[in-house]
């Protein structure tokens, strides 16, 4: 024992002294290069002296970026992770000039502007060198990454795994946001994702899931962390009991959804016990929380969703690297859109503006963080971890669901999950590791682009009233954007949609190819007869319009040429949305029962021979309502779990042919957020007993009723279930007052 500590000491001088060696080649180098920059007294120096007072510089630098590095960040936690992320380089810049400041006899001189180049180079050349040393020493690398673990449990008061036994698998899931059963087959087979496309060969299958009439990152992400999105009918609506617009990427709404889904469910979510949210809009009741949507705009350090960057940020090599990529990929942005204004692609929308800087952040700053963040989870041994990735659904948005820009991001994406998986191998405990997305993207022209009109105008023309001569455009709801308010400081509102006053104007909302119309001076949910008799010309504008595809109105669907199919009428409204796909009329009836659905659901036009919609949003790959592959989302996982068999049918056939043999379960696709959910909490309770509550209120939501303890027939409320407190005296929902969440991912 004792000679295999000398040995690993022996190791660690090693790799330390060739990283200074490295550093301090690389300072002799810039000295001989940079004009402003001189390692030598005003009289000359022998090339020994140069040598030394380099090597001087280099180790002082060094340990200055070991010691003083994290408390400086950790001083600046406060200031917005954009701007601590471009001070990095002036940051890394002084501590050289700290470090030269040590140098005796003033034999070093250097430029503030010459430092921070200087101190750039040098922290890149430190990290690439001690990243290949710990790559060639495998052993190494495995001991060092189970001393992490090991130091974390001795923190949390966790039991040493060697010591306990064998602990059971952790469930790891990996949330692709925007990427749709069909592209992700098509990534695998042309090579852009080897690592995913290995899982399917040796270890994992991959089914399609359809998710609900509101195809968004707000419905299903609370439909699959929290088993409930009911009365969740799109992106953004409008809600006439408190005058206001609830829009699901907005901190404030996103903790309401939050709270009414734990309420309606009694169940503080999938990650409950020992779980962790990396990069969500919801926690799913996890303690451990990195940039979560819900909770940032609590007060309270701990609680923000800009304090999950100080782990990363922590190590200036890591923000060094981070933040030339996100200046890399601001450069790349801009090319790749003066490549296709050139070109004249089109369908297109505008690339300009803060765009590229909202791009950059998802497809770098979150990505890099959110990575780290559960690499961090699983050194830890965290029983559930569930993280989203952003970046594609960001760049599909403005560049269309298939082309060079998304393919490179699908690259990169491949590239994030194969070190996730590699370093998953040296984690204390077995993952298993399931991806999933939460919908796929349409293409297609936008409505105001392919009829010079935004449907608010056009609602206005229908009730009479003046429109702007000017067509003005429909800010992209992405959630990349709000993640980069929320860093700044700033309030996700979209103050011109916030908050309505009393009058008469419709309240026009849109959410990618669903658009929602209120009146905020009727008083509940207008009637046909009721928007008939206010404005008569309204809904045969609409319904009529060659860019929309069909229209919801208190129970009955209206389309072209004067179709009308009641929801309550077997079979009416199956035949009217057969085009939208199969399960498109039980969707559509299921939001006809939220409190909150619109006086007037609008859902775009639809052409099954290209797949293309018309988005009420600038977006030319969208999502938010029927229509195409943005329904179709994606779940993967291992062999080794249950297939993910789904709940019965919630449209069933009104009228089912005898002679038709019954599907297996296993050959449906799962129908909603909800039974995702379901699956997800099984696939926890086969790991180690149950995970998460499992007691829903009588009336629970879909999730709830999917999967019964034997013995307990479904419409029969579950006995209560006494769970264990969790270590932190968190609820697992949103954090109580005085109770902060933690964030640990360092």
């Amino acid at each position: 024992m004792r000679r295999g500590r000398w040995r690993t000491a022996g190791s660690a001088l090693v790799r330390v002294l060739l990283v200074w060696a490295a550093s301090t080649l690389t300072m002799l180098a810039l000295a001989g290069i940079l004009p402003d920059f001189r390692l030598q007294s005003a009289d000359g120096d022998s090339v020994t002296q140069i040598g030394l007072t380099a090597a001087w510089a280099a180790g002082a630098f060094g340990l200055l970026s070991a010691l003083v590095w994290p408390v400086l960040v950790r001083a600046l936690l406060l200031v917005p992770a954009l701007v601590l992320g471009l001070l990095v380089f002036f940051l890394n810049g002084s501590l050289l000039l700290i470090a030269l400041g040590l140098i005796p006899a003033g034999r070093s001189e250097v430029a503030p502007e010459t430092a921070v180049v200087v101190a750039a180079v040098m922290s890149a050349v430190a990290s690439a060198t001690s990243t290949a040393l710990a790559v060639r020493d495998d052993e190494a690398y495995r001991r060092r990454l189970y001393r992490l673990a090991d130091r974390r449990r001795r923190r949390q008061g966790r039991a040493d795994p060697a010591r306990a036994g064998e602990p059971p698998p952790g469930l790891l899931l990996l949330q692709l946001d925007g990427v749709g059963y069909e592209e992700l087959r098509r990534a695998c087979s042309s090579g852009l994702m080897p690592t995913v496309a290995g899982l399917l060969d040796r270890s994992h299958r991959v089914a399609s899931w359809r998710t609900d009439w509101s195809s968004q990152t707000g419905a299903s992400q609370l439909g699959i962390l929290h088993g409930s999105n009911f009365d969740v009918p799109a992106f953004r609506w409008y809600e006439k009991d408190t005058r206001e617009v609830m829009v699901c990427n907005r901190p404030t709404s996103a903790a309401e959804l939050q709270r009414r889904a734990v309420e309606r469910t009694g169940d503080g979510g999938l990650l409950t016990l020992d779980g962790a949210s990396r990069g969500n809009l919801f926690s799913g009741g996890a303690d451990q929380l990195a940039l979560v949507l819900s909770v940032s705009a609590r007060r309270g350090r701990a609680n923000r969703s800009r304090a999950g960057y100080f782990a990363y940020f922590s190590d200036p090599a890591n923000a060094v690297r981070t933040a030339v990529s996100f200046v890399a990929e601001v450069v790349r942005e801009m090319g790749q859109s003066v490549r296709a204004r050139v070109r004249g692609d089109r369908p297109r929308v505008s690339r300009g503006g803060l765009y590229p800087v909202i791009r950059a952040f998802a497809t770098v700053v979150e990505r890099d963080v959110v990575v780290a963040a559960v690499i961090g989870d699983m050194l830890a041994g965290r029983s559930a971890v569930y993280a989203d990735l952003v970046a594609y659904d960001e760049v599909a948005h403005h560049s269309g669901p298939r082309g060079r820009d998304t393919d490179r991001v699908l690259q990169r994406l491949d590239r994030s999950l194969a070190l996730i998986a590699r370093v998953a191998e040296h984690a204390p405990r077995r993952y298993r590791i399931v991806l999933l997305s939460d919908h796929g993207q349409s293409p297609g022209e936008t409505f105001l682009s392919r009829y010079g009109l935004t449907l608010k105008d056009l609602v206005r023309a229908g009730c009479g009233l003046p429109v702007s001569r000017r067509a003005g455009r429909t800010r992209s709801g992405a959630e990349a954007r709000a993640a980069v308010l929320a860093a700044l400081h700033r309030p996700v509102e979209e103050d011109e949609e916030a908050h309505t006053g009393p009058g008469s104007d419709p309240v026009v909302l849109a959410s990618g190819n669903l658009a929602l119309i209120s009146f905020p001076d009727i008083r509940g949910r207008a009637s046909r007869a009721r928007i008939d008799r206010a404005h008569p010309a309204l809904l045969a504008t609409l319904a009529n319009h060659p860019g929309v595809g069909f229209l919801l109105v208190d129970g009955v669907v209206l389309a072209r040429d004067g179709r009308v199919a009641r929801l309550d009428v077997p079979g009416e409204a199956e035949e009217l949305l057969a085009a939208f796909g199969p399960g498109a009329a039980g969707a559509v009836r299921r939001t006809d029962g939220f409190p909150h659905v619109a006086d007037i659901m609008v859902n775009s036009a639809y052409d099954p021979r290209t797949g293309a919609v018309h988005a009420f949003e600038e977006q030319i790959g969208s999502h938010g309502g029927l229509g195409g592959e943005q329904g179709h989302p994606f779940l993967m996982w291992p062999t080794d779990l249950s297939d993910p068999d789904p709940d019965p049918d919630p449209d069933p056939d009104p009228d089912p042919d005898p002679e038709r043999e019954p599907t297996a379960a296993a050959e449906r696709e799962l129908v909603g957020a909800e039974a995702v959910h379901a699956v997800l909490r099984r696939w926890l309770r086969e790991a180690d007993g149950p995970q998460v509550p499992l007691a829903p209120p009588v009336g629970g939501s879909a999730a709830d009723r999917a999967d019964p303890p034997a013995g307990r027939p479904a419409d029969r409320p579950a006995a209560p279930v006494e769970e264990p407190p969790p270590t932190d005296g968190n609820s697992g929902s949103l954090p109580s007052v005085g109770v902060p969440a933690r964030d640990e991912i360092r």
